[in-house]
């Protein structure tokens, strides 16, 4: 069998299995926490991101590494030659040099740097590290940004959207359908697939210079704010994402099986809609499975994680659903409705 070697063994690395054992693959997972829950799909080198000999371990007879997060130590990464290269990490953990990209690329953003380049009030963001709202703060008067902060103006958008591609090792790029993404606390709730009216050329725009710029290869996430008709990059991830998540089951292709399919240099998938879908994170507690299931369409995908306020322990995805559907998932699928 082809083995897959992934640094990181969360539920992303978990669903990159999913997706490929029936490809004929096996995986190797490289995470510090014996409970990964990748463990379910694959072989579990426990040990630090950055541990030489557990790297060797992790690549050793694999056809191929990547990872499941950005915020893998980029030397790591590069030491096993994993997929996509160092650039798009070095870029994708460093707020500062993710803006400075977009800026390169003549790609628009929401203004960035000091707090009198920014104006007030202000978003400060920790330039590494930060996830599902950590590492920020709001400031609504001038102050000194402490070493590692960087200040972005906060923008008034209309709403969030997303736009997920993938790049094959040949050049060939696909794209599936913008997403309309709602957050709550700085944790992703809901996407809706495709958003309403969505901007889609310019979307594939502003992601193809990002992928020919770093010679990527693989699955690449790109958030967006549209604020008057214009779009701004907030931020890219070098890896599978949440928002597209919808794919497994709404779309021909999902983003898991095209991020394998093009790190191992097979032909891309379609990544046409087999029907508009929204997906409804599970936060926090385990949600009445019963309840979620009787939902019509419905496809719940738990991740073998243990509750934790605020943490993503599964989704579900609606495929065609009624907007009463929707809010019944919603509700049972949040921190209220599910049990701790």
């Amino acid at each position: 069998m082809t083995l897959v070697a992934c640094i990181g063994g969360g539920q992303l690395g978990r669903m990159l299995g999913l997706a490929g054992l029936p490809l004929g693959l096996s995986f190797r997972f490289l995470d510090p926490s014996p409970d990964a829950c990748a463990r379910e799909v694959g072989e579990l080198v426990v040990a630090p991101y950055d541990d030489r000999d557990a790297l060797d371990r992790l690549a050793v007879g694999a056809a191929v590494v990547t990872y499941e997060f950005e915020n893998v130590p980029v030397e790591a990464a590069a030491g096993v030659g994993a997929v996509p290269g160092p650039r798009a990490l070095e870029h994708g953990q460093d707020r500062l040099s993710e803006k400075e990209l977009f800026r390169s690329l003549g790609i628009p953003t929401a203004r960035f740097g000091r707090l009198e380049e920014t104006g007030l009030p202000a978003l400060v963001k920790t330039r590494r590290l930060g996830y599902d709202g950590k590492g920020q703060r709001r400031v609504d008067r001038d102050e000194p940004l402490e070493d590692g902060e960087l200040a972005e103006e906060l923008v008034a958008f209309d709403r969030e959207l997303s736009i997920v591609g993938v790049r094959a090792r040949d050049g060939e790029t696909r794209f599936w359908p913008v997403g309309e993404n709602v957050h709550r606390e700085g944790i992703l709730r809901v996407t809706r697939a495709p958003a309403r009216d969505a901007p889609q050329v310019e979307a594939e725009r502003i992601c193809t210079r990002l992928l020919d710029a770093l010679g990527y290869v693989g699955v690449i996430a790109v958030e967006l704010f549209e604020a008057g008709g214009r779009l701004l990059a907030n931020e890219f991830a070098p890896r599978v994402h949440n928002t597209a998540h919808w794919t497994i089951d709404g779309a021909e292709t999902s983003q898991f099986e095209n991020h394998l399919r093009a790190i191992l240099g097979l032909p891309l998938g379609s990544t046409a809609l087999r029907a508009p879908s929204v997906m409804v994170n599970v936060i926090g507690g385990i949600p009445p499975v019963e309840e979620l299931l009787e939902l019509p369409r419905a496809h719940l995908h738990l991740y073998g994680k243990a509750p934790r306020p605020g943490r993503k322990i599964g989704h579900v995805t609606l495929v065609d659903p009624d907007e009463e559907t929707v809010a019944r998932a919603v509700a049972l699928a949040s921190e209220e409705g599910g049990r701790g």
